[in-house]
């Protein structure tokens, strides 16, 4: 209450943040009449003035007043729209790295163009992001007149264009593309042989010490659907796997075995199922194995949890449909269908056992990466939608985002009515019915929305039943979608739509004269695509159909403006939100309300019972509604705590992904700096430094007396890795001494060897032109060119042995909350133990190659390329293949968390959700801890690794690493406690772990090879290290 006050009598902090932009508007309408003034080329010879200004030293917030002026004249000129004060007020805050709020219809497309064109003056490149290609396309065909017409270039990217078209249209100025798109393009780049083959413009090396922001500027469209919805669902690039069609089909048979309730648990809201200890006795049984929770038998578990989840959580019409025997994926969000899309980790091809189709193979993670680590590698992210107020919260601490909410051009004339909530969903849908032929008799044109391919359909059918025409927009229809929302406005027109949000169409109340003409002219195909819109005939329909829509839009009017009907709340208000603001654009009438049924998800799962039992004792009658505002909220209450679940699922995702993104982010910047042949000789040379001080530390360690070395291990260890026999008998027994001397005694070895090969290579290159020089030189990048190939080929191969390692990681660690441990904390341990483990393979497999390789002749030579070549053009073909399948993880995958498989396309629960087994005897769960721990011998291992490894934290300055062994030095994760997440299925809720001591350095870490911090010149092992780690293990 006292806020409201402070709100009323000084402003809120919005409408502050409003009033500080107004002079900055002003200032923009005074520079009208003088921009106006300039003939086109004057307009356009603005561009190249602001670009000097630029190159001079000026920021854009020095141009932007003129800048801004420039764009909407141009938009005058070419559009004949002209940006209002609001969409100022818009571009300014995308600027600015904001999500604004601007409601439907007040030309979000447009204003984009006032940051896109100011920022891409810069020459950078800017990423205009949508949620899919025909938007893309559409907003790109639509906006390029204007940028075109100022000088600036335009591109898009769309699924299906080749690799030439992508790396133009990055190149472009500004470039349009739908969001899976940019994220694959970036996976895709990151797995090319060559810097050539790379499409996305990155941001120098230089600009980013640290490798974070790699792109210039996003403006999101829709941004609440890319960052917010689909944030739990990571984009993956994947290969074939292993065929386990044999397990899916057991594992569907065994559910017909088993009893909801008494077998296994589903809990709806937390959207994940759980065997109880009745149904692991019955599926042991059925399945003949003595424990499922045996290390050899515990791939089972996978397989039963994903058959229930098939069979109680996902509805045919409702998540996937049937196409040509495929399962295709109904966006929850969108209802869009997504073919080629599949959920991952088993709930694919359980859903194909379940409907009795052929059973496609499991497939194999090559890259991933999550929408949310993608965005935040943008130097400047902004986004705007209709609705983001309510994810403010999320916006700040995921993204950093501010939420701006833009006042309207004109006032707001819709009308909300309070929910009405009927006992059955049969009483629902009859007065549904009544309400849309009472609407319908006087003209007004309904639009109907449901959350299922399956009611929509249902409503169709009793349409069809009281003889009332409609058009249809769901998952089945796609292909007619904007010739349906360009009639959902016209005079008695009926729309039924599963979901509206990210349509990206407006309703023109009375319809769209020009989506109108040009599907009477070219046909409804046209209404997608590039048409001619000089056509005569186009010109003379688009007159006529002006006309009418005019006249039809007065009458709408009258009849009260688009009528809005939900007839289900859904799990997110600003889904809801989204429907509702289809009405009342630019100050048009309408009214929106919504019918509800105590049988609907929502209510079901959020004290609906209770509500019923209410009715049952008051005597409601069935057909009589409550209506009232105290409703209303209470299910506005249930969709907050329902986003505040997913709210935490999706922070739950971010924080296990940000341990892999450090890991990716180290490998590919790796990965780059050896395709750019900057250092390749340093980056060997090191690595030879690395594995040596391994071997030696292994064998011989620095804490262990030195007469009990064993040195014959360590001459082995060599020998096995270099296949050079040493004698060590009389090497110093002393740690450094002796890591130096074998240091310098390989890498004199690999320098000599080095030169012999790159000898030999000379003696195969035919220079009868005497010129000797361009000879050598040839020879030393053959020999380069293998360095690269032997390192790029350790690299890749191991990075997804690795993925799959941190995968599997991530399905056990839950399991430490048995063990009153953190899961995300130990997650974060093991997970950079497991890092360094790669990082010793990559570097072992490259010197390995170095010392053994031989090149004889040119016939070996021409060998090793082909045998190169070959490699790279199995790995182009694979790209190719990712752009004609790509996989997406479904949002339980990332929404579970470590320690289950994925188990739902819908929301699934973090590790504080799972779902709770029925009470327990002291006995069974001392029996489940023990089958635990018979699971988790690998953790115990880790741990006991971890707890005799100190700290590895890589220095804070301005360089780089430059070596795997220094990239894992700085992915070591920081000891601070992390809240302990809850319990797992039939376990007490571990307690949160004790809080460690901060241990906080004098100095920054420093490398062993690296000057001492002293000053003294000399390098650090040789000054104070040893002093510095006996101080550190006191």
């Amino acid at each position: 209450m006292f806020q409201k006050l402070l709100a009323k009598a000084f402003g809120t902090k919005n409408d502050r943040e409003i009033k500080k932009i107004q002079p900055l508007v002003a200032q923009i309408n005074a520079l009208e009449p003088r921009i106006k003034a300039l003939d086109d080329d004057g307009l356009r010879g603005m561009t190249g003035q602001f670009k000097e200004r630029l190159s001079r030293g000026a920021a854009l917030d020095d141009v932007l007043p003129e800048a801004f002026a420039v764009v909407r004249e141009a938009a005058w000129r070419r559009l004949g729209q002209r940006h209002y004060d609001v969409q100022l007020i818009g571009g300014y805050a995308l600027h600015k790295g904001m999500v604004a709020e601007m409601r439907t219809g007040e030309g979000k497309t447009l204003v984009a163009t006032l940051p896109a064109y100011l920022n891409a003056l810069s020459g950078k490149g800017v990423h205009v992001v949508t949620v899919n290609d025909y938007l893309a396309a559409r907003d790109c065909e639509w906006m390029s007149r204007v940028y075109n017409f100022l000088g600036l270039s335009s591109g898009v990217i769309t699924t299906n264009i080749d690799e030439f078209r992508r790396r133009s249209a990055y190149n472009a100025d500004i470039t349009y593309g739908q969001n899976n798109e940019l994220g694959f393009d970036y996976l895709r780049d990151n797995m090319k042989y060559s810097l050539d083959e790379y499409v996305h413009r990155y941001l120098p090396t230089a600009h980013d010490a640290k490798a974070d922001k790699l792109l210039n500027f996003a403006i999101v469209d829709e941004v609440d659907s890319i960052l917010i919805d689909e944030a739990r669902t990571p984009l993956i690039i994947s290969g074939r796997g292993e065929d386990s069609t044999e397990p899916y089909l057991r594992a569907n048979a065994l559910v017909a075995f088993l009893k909801r309730d008494l077998d296994y648990i589903v809990d709806e809201k937390a959207h994940i199922v759980s065997l109880t200890e009745s149904g692991v006795d019955k599926a042991e049984a059925r399945l003949k194995v003595p424990n499922l929770y045996d290390a050899e038998h515990m791939h089972w578990l996978h397989y039963i949890h994903a058959a229930l989840k098939a069979h109680t959580l996902f509805r045919l019409e409702v998540n996937y449909l049937i196409e040509d025997g495929k399962i295709i994926i109904i966006d929850e969000h969108t209802g869009r269908k997504m073919p080629g899309r599949r959920w991952s980790d088993g709930i694919h091809q359980s859903i194909e056992a379940k409907e009795g189709l052929r059973i496609q193979e499991e497939t194999l993670t090559l890259a991933t990466i999550t929408f949310q680590n993608y965005f935040r590698m943008y130097e400047k992210l902004c986004g705007m939608t209709g609705t983001a107020e309510t994810e403010a919260e999320e916006f700040a601490k995921i993204y950093n985002l501010d939420v701006l909410v833009i006042p309207t051009n004109k006032q707001k004339r819709r009308t909300d009515h309070d929910d009405v909530v009927y006992k059955t969903e049969p009483a629902k849908f009859r007065y549904v019915i009544e309400h849309i032929k009472e609407a319908h008799a006087k003209g007004q044109p309904i639009l109907v929305g449901t959350i299922s391919v399956e009611k929509s359909q249902f409503l169709a059918h009793l349409l069809d039943q009281e003889g009332i025409a409609h058009n249809v927009l769901n998952a089945k229809q796609h292909a007619r979608e904007a010739d349906i929302v360009a009639q959902a406005g016209r005079l008695g027109a009926v729309t039924i739509s599963t979901n509206m949000a990210g349509r990206g169409t407006d309703i023109l109340l009375g319809g769209n004269p020009e989506l109108l003409a040009r599907a009477e002219v070219f046909g409804s195909g046209a209404v997608h695509q590039h048409f001619d819109e000089n056509h005569p005939d186009y010109q003379e329909a688009l007159e006529r159909w002006r006309a009418v829509c005019a006249d039809e839009k007065q009458k709408v009017i009258e009849a009260g403006g688009l009528l809005i009907i939900g007839t289900e709340r859904h799990e997110s208000r600003r889904i809801d939100n989204q429907l509702r603001g289809r009405a009342g654009r630019q100050g048009d009438p309408g009214e929106s309300a919504f019918y509800l049924s105590l049988d609907d998800d929502l209510m079901r799962i959020f004290g609906g019972d209770r509500l019923r039992k209410i009715m049952e004792f008051l005597k409601i009658p069935e057909d009589e509604p409550i209506v009232a505002a105290s409703v209303t909220n209470a299910i506005s209450d249930a969709q907050k705590r329902l986003e505040g679940q997913h709210f935490d699922s999706r922070k739950n995702v971010l924080e296990y992904d940000d341990v892999m993104n450090l890991q990716r982010k180290a490998i590919y910047a790796l990965r780059r700096r050896v395709l750019a042949a900057q250092g390749t000789e340093e980056l060997v040379q090191a690595a030879v430094r690395e594995v040596v001080y391994r071997r030696v530390d292994g064998h011989c360690p620095q804490k262990v007396n030195a007469l009990d070395w064993d040195v014959e291990a360590l001459e082995d260890a060599i020998f096995a890795l270099t296949d050079q026999d040493l004698d060590l008998a009389d090497v110093p027994r002393e740690f450094e001494a002796l890591v130096d001397s074998l240091e310098k005694h390989l890498l004199d070895q690999y320098q000599d060897r080095r030169k012999r090969l790159i000898d030999q290579i000379l003696h195969t290159i035919d220079h009868g032109d005497g010129n000797d020089a361009l000879a050598a030189s040839q020879a030393d990048d053959q020999w380069r060119y293998y360095e690269r190939e032997a390192y790029l080929r350790g690299i890749d191969t191991h990075w997804r042995e690795h993925l799959r390692t941190m995968e599997t990681l991530k399905e056990g660690v839950y399991l430490e909350a048995y063990a009153q441990k953190d899961p995300k904390l130990i997650y974060k341990k093991q997970g950079y133990e497991i890092f360094k483990q790669m990082i010793d393979r990559v570097e072992s497999q490259l010197v390995e190659q170095m010392f053994r390789v031989e090149v004889k002749s040119a016939d070996e030579l021409e060998r090793l390329r082909q045998q190169a070549e070959q490699r790279r053009a199995r790995a182009r073909r694979q790209l190719e293949e990712t752009h004609a399948s790509q996989s997406l993880h479904d949002e339980a995958e990332a929404a579970a968390g470590p320690g289950k498989r994925p188990q739902a396309a819908q929301a699934a629960p973090t590790v504080a959700q799972r779902p709770r087994a029925p009470a327990q005897s002291p006995a069974k769960r001392a029996q489940m801890q023990k089958r635990a721990e018979r699971m988790h011998v690998h953790a115990a291992w880790a741990r006991r690794v971890w707890a005799a490894r100190k700290s590895h934290m890589q220095a804070t300055g301005d360089a780089p690493p430059t070596t795997p062994a220094q990239l894992a030095a700085a992915l070591s994760p920081h000891p601070a406690p992390v809240a302990t997440s809850g319990a797992v299925a039939g376990a007490q809720a571990p307690a949160a772990p004790a809080k460690p001591e901060t241990v906080r350095r004098e100095r920054p870490k420093v490398g062993r090879n690296d000057p001492c911090w002293c000053g003294s010149g000399q390098k650090y092992k040789k000054c104070h290290m040893a002093a510095d780690e006996a101080a550190m293990h006191k």
